[in-house]
């Protein structure tokens, strides 16, 4: 790893996660390489990933067939499957995982996002899938939605390992570290451990600019030439910003009395986690929200191809804290050209717990006709 773009990203103290899973990363071994490899320290999947990993390869087949012929439904088929292959990513990064003293080395599975606006449900999934798959270095995925905070709180004051994802705006951000430093006062208070939770905060990025983006671009093409200006210089420029002002809450928050406390009994901060760093917009750089959002005490998890293409070519920009203030600054503008980033993370927000549910449908539906065709053929499905 030494010398290479990605250990750029670790000596910055930025841990480098996989935002991808498949049963053959497992059982041929790359996740493994990848791994001893020092290209990544952890893990995160979701029903879309599961998705495309069930219907993209056979590698499922015997596992459904089992399953299906022991009675099992879809939804418990798919749990079965899910749980198996975080607990074989778990066991491949449990190295990690001791030898950072559990700092490093997690993968992360997701409460079912048709719950999201279900408080105790969202709970009660979270407690489930934490004794399921029963490894210290597995964290569940709790979504920021207003329902889902109360859910974090109390899961973390269980002793849960939380990935708290679904996070767009700073405001909500903050929200969620306030769930977390209350989770562990209500977990010191009745005796545990806080020494021994760990969570991330997956705030999401490149989803920002695919929103933002069009509006500003509508405001770039009339208006008077000022305006117009602005709005252009402002293009491809506020998911980054976005994100770097949360890094800038992030340095406050876990800073002062408070959390002095709970560091004092061991307590990890909260590490901002990146999310949907893969480019979307085929103008910007391929490791544009790699290279841009680059710091100490934060995680970002790559899709393939992006991790791919900065192991080759990535270039670690200038570290975060150097460009808070300015971030800040590019937000002002924004809302000076007359676009509610407020408005815009809601929507997204939303737009998220949505399309995460529909993902979850297909899911459901693809392993129902999986099932029912092998159970029908045998395992002969053709890709």
């Amino acid at each position: 790893m030494a010398g290479t773009p990605i250990h750029a990203l670790f000596a910055a103290g930025q841990s480098v996660w996989l935002d991808f899973i498949r049963r053959d990363l497992l059982t041929g071994g790359e996740l493994e390489r990848m791994v001893e490899g020092g290209l990544v320290s952890g893990l995160t999947s979701n029903p879309t990933i599961f998705e495309k990993a069930i219907a993209g390869s056979h590698d499922y087949d015997a596992t459904i067939t089992t399953l299906a012929r022991e009675g099992k439904t879809a939804n418990e088929i798919f749990d079965a499957i899910a749980v198996a292959d975080i607990q074989g990513a778990c066991d491949v990064l449990r190295p990690v995982y001791d030898r950072t003293s559990g700092v490093d080395g997690y993968a992360s599975i997701e409460v079912s996002p048709l719950l999201a606006r279900s408080t105790a449900e969202t709970l009660a999934e979270a407690r489930r899938l934490w004794s399921a798959v029963a490894r210290p270095n597995v964290m569940v995925k709790i979504p920021a939605t207003a329902e889902g905070i109360p859910a974090i709180r109390a899961a973390i004051g269980a002793g849960i390992n939380i990935n708290v994802t679904l996070i767009f705006s700073v405001a909500v951000y903050e929200r969620v570290v306030e769930a977390y430093l209350s989770g562990l006062e209500d977990l010191r208070a009745s005796g545990g451990d806080v020494s021994k939770i760990a969570s991330v905060a997956s705030f999401f990025v490149s989803r920002v600019d695919s929103l933002v983006d069009p509006q500003l671009a509508a405001i770039a093409e009339g208006g008077v030439p000022a305006v117009r200006e602005a709005a252009k210089s402002l293009l491809g420029t506020i998911a980054v910003a976005n994100a770097r002002a949360a890094y800038g809450r992030f340095l406050a928050l876990f800073a002062g009395a408070r959390w002095e406390a709970l560091a004092a009994k061991g307590a990890r901060v909260q590490r901002p986690l990146w999310a949907s760093t893969g480019t979307k917009n085929k103008a910007y750089s391929d490791t544009k929200y790699v290279t841009e959002l680059v710091a100490t005490d934060t995680v970002n998890t790559m899709p393939p191809d992006t991790l791919k293409a900065f192991a080759d070519h990535g270039v670690r920009g200038d570290l975060i804290p150097a460009k808070v203030e300015e971030a800040k600054q590019v937000l002002v503008r924004l809302q000076g050209a007359g676009i509610s980033l407020d408005e815009a993370c809601q929507k997204l927000e939303r737009e998220g717990v949505r399309t995460f549910a529909e993902s979850f449908h297909e899911l459901i539906e693809r392993v129902e006709a999986v099932r029912a065709g092998l159970v029908l053929t045998g395992p002969s499905r053709q890709q």
